[in-house]
């Protein structure tokens, strides 16, 4: 079974690191401009080449997304920054304007470009024509099922590659295209600045009752009339890598560190699995489903692979069974001891799991040395603080985690 490269959000170095450390093949960052995540943290010129020096170090890509719509006076800024992307080093642009692409084409020609998923691909023909403009690779819109990439695929053959999302957020709009955020609050999601109002609680106002709120579709945590579940491909990853897809993306520039590797884990395990053994990989699905709910999360299905998704109604808040505790930062050489910096309180004597490349270990922290201080804690409640502590061999990169304490929905 030929095994997809698997494409991991980069919001910022930490996560990119996190992405890099835990398995993806390739990532993807925006610049302070031109990207559909203007609130994630995204990288400046500087930031953007240490970027694309990290992932390379690491046997990755990078791809910069370009995927802003962007007006005849953003034209000229577009395309110097694309140059600065390829200077950079930058393995693609994911762009998603049909005249953005053919500008870029002809202007930055050493820049590959990768069709966002903002361009509703959802046909062959489509397809066809942005290879015929010169791109490498379509990011397929999140409604084509899976009978009709299989199709796509044997269509296209390799004349052009495609990618689909495998894991993260949905928007209830056609591929994210939508105008709700900018009309209930002035910043358009077309524009990067989406402030996710689909996941907000409604009722409705009847004309002549003034002040009385009705819900609409209500659970215990409320009514979140538009808001379409996670998506979740992990049951049928063996499927898409039998359609022929190139790349299988995590959804999540504006998710933290934590998120990026356990889900990043987890794929890659799945992954490593599926072209060794693919019986071990269905032995082992439970586990893996089990670990994607150790980050945060809502209610998830498979969205349009298998037909239409889930009621959105039903969509709850978020939910996370283990919470980010700390990361290695190394071992000390005078103490032996391994440092971690703080991110969430913990325990000495607690159960704690340890995140390697190697797998999960459960581990007991019991004692923590403050750093700055050098004296024993039983705890610490100051993230960005430095402890150090017995832990089993590990390396820089690897994240502590424990019992959830301070999540919020």
């Amino acid at each position: 079974m030929k095994i997809p490269e698997l494409l991991c959000p980069a919001g910022n170095l930490d996560s990119l690191d996190a992405a890099l450390h835990f398995g993806a093949d390739a990532v993807y960052g925006g610049m302070k401009h031109y990207g559909l995540r203007a609130f994630a943290g995204n990288f400046d010129r500087e930031g953007l080449r240490e970027a694309v020096k990290r992932a390379h170090g690491a046997k990755a890509r990078f791809y910069v997304t370009m995927n802003i719509y962007p007006f005849d006076d953003e034209m000229e800024g577009f395309v110097f920054a694309a140059r600065e992307a390829a200077e950079a080093g930058a393995d693609a642009a994911i762009v998603s304007d049909p005249g953005a692409i053919r500008l870029l084409r002809r202007e930055v020609p050493e820049l590959p470009v990768h069709v966002s998923t903002q361009a509703n691909t959802v046909n062959t023909p489509a397809a066809e024509m942005y290879r015929e403009m010169g791109c490498e690779r379509v990011i397929l819109a999140r409604e084509v099922s899976l009978e009709r990439i299989r199709k796509m695929k044997q269509a296209l053959g390799d004349s052009i590659q495609l990618e689909t999302f495998v894991h993260g957020a949905s928007c209830m709009a056609y591929s994210g295209r939508c105008m709700l955020s900018a009309y209930l609050t002035g910043r358009s999601g077309n524009r990067g600045e989406c402030t996710q109002p689909c996941r907000w609680q409604y009722s409705v106002v009847e004309e002549k009752r003034p002040g009385v709120y009705f819900p609409v579709a209500e659970d215990e945590r409320g009514t979140y009339l538009f808001s379409a579940r996670d998506l979740c491909l992990m049951p049928i990853l063996p499927e898409l890598c039998e359609a022929g897809v190139s790349s299988l993306k995590i959804e999540g520039r504006m998710k933290g560190e934590y998120y990026v590797a356990v889900v990043t884990g987890a794929y890659r395990k799945a992954l490593d699995l599926l072209s060794e053994d693919p019986e071990a990989f269905r032995r082992a699905l439970p586990e893996l489903t089990a670990e994607l709910r150790c980050a945060s999360h809502r209610d998830s299905d498979t969205g349009f692979l298998l037909g239409n998704p889930e009621t959105p109604g039903e969509a709850e808040g978020f939910h996370q069974e283990r919470e980010y505790a700390a990361r290695v930062l190394g071992k000390d050489e005078k103490t032996g001891k391994i440092r971690l910096l703080l991110k969430n309180r913990f325990f000495a004597g607690e159960e704690m799991e340890l995140m390697t490349r190697r797998g999960i270990l459960k581990v007991t922290v019991d004692r923590m040395i403050r750093e700055k201080t050098g004296e024993e804690v039983n705890t610490l409640g100051i993230a960005g603080e430095t402890l150090l502590v017995d832990l089993p061999p590990c390396e820089a990169g690897d994240l502590l985690r424990g019992k959830v304490r301070n999540h919020r929905e």
